[in-house]
């Protein structure tokens, strides 16, 4: 199964455009279609797990904790933490790389930050 994205309300929008431009295949919702404005964490992540998509977000502070306590009653997509100090090109390639050589699986129940 391939993996899907789910931009978190607080991502840069210039790195959801940029890896569809990169490689328009991926499946990559903003956080518009996805209706996370003003959504807390917890109703993010269950929105998310439902679509079996990872959420790609800048939250370092709240959402390792709310994806700990989620993980323990849920099965999540997973989530990738992206440094706002990180260049967005280097986001872009590494999100591409992910979604080219890895399974949706893989990232089950799992955080990561990137760069990686």
């Amino acid at each position: 199964m391939n993996v899907r994205y789910q931009a978190d309300a607080d991502l840069v929008q210039a790195i959801v455009t940029g890896v569809l431009r990169r490689e328009p295949r991926i499946d990559f919702q903003t956080a518009t279609q996805g209706e996370l404005e003003g959504i807390k964490d917890p109703e993010v992540l269950s929105l998310a797990a439902q679509q079996s998509r990872i959420l790609i977000t800048h939250d370092r502070k709240t959402m390792p904790a709310e994806f700990a306590r989620f993980i323990i009653e849920n099965q999540s997509a997973g989530v990738i933490i992206v440094s706002r100090k990180t260049p967005i090109e280097i986001v872009i390639e590494e999100l591409v790389l992910i979604w080219a050589v890895s399974n949706a699986k893989e990232w089950g129940d799992r955080i990561a930050k990137l760069p990686l």
